[in-house]
């Protein structure tokens, strides 16, 4: 099968946004406690972060980090993980939340993993005057009750968070103190006031719906906008994939229904604005997203029945994933960056042990799930803006999506000429011969690398502590043909595949 795919360097979607590579930590199962921290490990330092994962985290490239949740933020008390430690029971996740790690802690962690952090304040069983409180202890430098307390605890300098979310999928039957549309629009709305008042430069996130299948989705959005969207940045948006009844073909074009509910959002959004009168771009924070089998929990499915009942930091949504979940993410990071004219920014959830690229052990190894490697080269590699690209010539049919494209695309070209494509092969059996033109400029391709089954494996292969088989590979063969009008470049993808391409800017006549 030949795909042909056809771009014009000049025509371009937007730019990419640094924040598109977000990551989340949220006090969730083994994120926080033997994730990031853990005093008394061999790779630990004296504030008890573990080494061996910052230097896992700083090889995978986030730029964002969102903090603390999440469902657990919506009973969260901020205070308790400042100065003295209260230890409380957190209803979100059905766990014993110590508090040792706190505010302060995630500040200087943030710090040395080189991230900006994304703080989320409870909109749940809090309000107003408690998003308030919090934005003053982290930002204002001083004079005041709350800023000096901070500044007793530890930090002279405020901590300077820009990025706030106001709530976390308040529609959910699931959260603590879920509302309707207008009991959150209007908390959310008053909130955003006031954060304004004490810090003018904060970008704010309102919550969208929880996810495209959500009754509410849509109506939730309009209504909220119409309390909030003269006052907010940008409107959340979380969607999470998994493959049901063995039907990988639907799977495997997650990125299809991905494309389609950003789409969705970014016309609520035009429209509401409009109706309002408003002339302001609100972006969409894709703050939630990643591939997750919800039908499991690891140590229980029901966790007031684990004996014991309530217990610290227990191992949940510690998801193993395959080859195939890393092509699927793969294909929605190309999602993302296909539609950056609408997406500002996006947090893969989560970093460490819950559905997370990296893994640990408590007092053992960290080790790079299947997962990691999309994402390490994505944010590694997508600089500059995104191009437009079209692709015809493969189409395959699926029980979800219907027909869809066999080679799912995204490509990116920086100011220096240099440029990044990357691919993905839907088809799980045949490789897939590529035929892709970019108009405009003459490119070599300076290598090429693919992910996908490895020798011996299955599309069920993982990586474990012990080993980790799947990993990028050299893709053999491909080739660049310059001339005036540009470059033709060919390849052959793997079955069941992501592959990358770089490119580097040859010398040259073109048109």
């Amino acid at each position: 099968m030949l795909v042909q795919i056809e771009a014009g360097v000049g025509d371009v979607v937007g730019p990419v946004p640094r924040r598109l590579f977000g990551s989340f930590v949220e006090h969730l199962g083994r994120a926080v406690y033997t994730g990031i921290h853990e005093p008394g490990h061999s790779t630990s330092d004296s504030r008890g972060f573990r080494g061996d994962v910052l230097e896992l985290v700083r090889e995978l490239g986030p730029t964002v980090v969102r903090y603390p949740g999440g469902n657990f933020v919506s009973a969260h008390r901020w205070e308790d993980g400042v100065g003295q430690r209260r230890v409380r029971l957190d209803p979100a996740w059905h766990s014993v939340e110590s508090n040792r790690f706190g505010l302060h802690e995630f500040a200087a962690w943030a710090e040395a993993a080189g991230v900006e952090v994304m703080y989320a304040v409870n909109l749940g069983t809090r309000g107003i005057q408690e998003a308030a409180d919090v934005l003053e202890y982290c930002n204002h430098p001083g004079g005041t009750e709350l800023s000096e307390r901070r500044r007793a605890n530890g930090a002279d300098r405020p901590f300077g968070f820009r990025l706030w979310c106001l709530g976390n999928e308040m529609d959910g039957p699931w959260q603590v103190g879920h509302k309707t549309a207008d009991e959150y629009g209007r908390l959310a709305a008053e909130t955003a006031r006031v954060l304004r008042m004490i810090d003018p430069d904060v970008e704010l996130i309102v919550a969208g719906s929880s996810n495209a299948e959500m009754p509410t989705f849509g109506s939730w959005e309009r209504t909220v906008l119409r309390h909030t969207a003269a006052l907010v940045d940008h409107i959340s948006l979380h969607a999470y994939y998994q493959e049901l009844d063995d039907d990988t073909g639907s799977y495997l074009a997650s990125a299809v229904a991905l494309d389609a509910y950003i789409r969705d959002c970014a016309g609520i959004i035009d429209k509401t604005v409009a109706e309002l009168g408003l002339d302001r771009r609100i972006g969409i924070s894709v703050d939630e997203w990643n591939v997750w089998d919800q039908r499991r929990w690891n140590e229980t499915d029901q966790p007031r029945l684990v004996a014991g009942g309530w217990r610290e930091h227990p191992r949940l949504l510690e998801d193993t994933y395959t080859v195939t979940d890393a092509v699927v993410v793969g294909s929605l990071l190309s999602s993302l960056l296909r539609n950056v004219d609408r997406v500002s920014m996006a947090n893969q959830a989560q970093l460490v042990n819950a559905i997370a690229p990296i893994r640990t052990e408590p007092g053992g190894p960290a080790w790079r799930q299947a997962t990691f490697h999309p994402f390490r080269l994505v944010a590694g590699l997508a600089r500059g803006v995104s191009l437009r690209l079209a692709v015809t010539g493969g189409r395959v049919r699926t029980a979800q999506h219907g027909e869809v494209d066999v080679v799912d695309a995204a490509a990116t070209l920086d100011e220096s000429g240099h440029g990044a494509v990357f691919l993905t092969n839907r088809d799980p059996l045949s490789p897939t011969e590529i035929r892709l033109r970019l108009q405009g400029e003459r490119f070599a391709v300076h290598d090429a690398e693919t992910l996908t089954v490895p020798e011996g494996g299955t599309r069920h292969t993982v990586n474990t502590a012990e080993s980790e088989p799947v990993r990028p590979v050299a893709l053999p063969g491909p080739a660049a043909t310059a001339d005036a009008r540009g470059t033709v470049i060919t390849a052959t993808l793997p079955p069941l595949s992501w592959t990358v391409l770089r490119l580097r800017p040859e010398a040259g006549p073109h048109a």
